[in-house]
């Protein structure tokens, strides 16, 4: 299995997780929310060890050929990731809520600079731990991360995440993982 395969598993346990986590929350209850920062909310998972702090869109839009499209996507989640033999600064990944077009990227632009995102399936992160570390750096920095992205059926997406308490979930789930 290459590092892309046991990452992709990974993000869909994490999606599936969050995904639980926060209709647990609607109901009253979550089982390892451990921490909210504003837009940020913060999880913890064992075996193995695992923490991330995780937002969904203040806003999306779908088009076709340039004109609104209505879609129906799943879960649409921005994470920050720590585990065990992971980057230790943290890795970034992006569910759009449906399949990439293949061979595509998704574009995460940030305060007018632009990162390219590798697709797979339904997942988007960046190539090299070296590019997590620098879009963290950013990310820290910003207030606003817009995703645009294509679906394997033709959609264009653009995806609009607050970066409200995106640096103190960044610091709960880090510390949280080294212990």
């Amino acid at each position: 299995m290459t590092s892309w395969m046991v990452r992709g598993a990974f993000c869909v346990g994490m999606a599936l997780a969050a995904t639980q986590a926060t209709a647990q929350g609607a109901a009253g209850e979550t089982s390892n929310r451990v921490a909210t920062m504003s837009d940020w909310s913060v999880f913890t998972a064992d075996n193995p060890k695992q923490c991330w702090g995780v937002s969904a869109p203040k806003s999306s839009v779908n088009t076709r050929g340039g004109k609104p499209a209505t879609v129906q996507r799943g879960d649409i989640l921005l994470f920050v990731t720590f585990r065990n033999g992971g980057n230790p600064s943290g890795e970034i990944s992006f569910t759009g809520g449906y399949g990439f077009a293949a061979k595509s990227t998704a574009t995460l632009e940030l305060d007018g600079q632009k990162f390219d995102l590798f697709t797979d399936g339904e997942w988007a992160w960046p190539k090299t731990p070296a590019d997590d570390s620098g879009l963290l750096d950013a990310l820290k920095k910003g207030s606003e991360a817009k995703i645009t992205a294509h679906s394997d059926r033709g959609t264009q997406t653009v995806d609009t995440f607050s970066l409200t308490g995106f640096t103190a979930a960044l610091a709960e789930a880090q510390k949280r993982c080294a212990k």
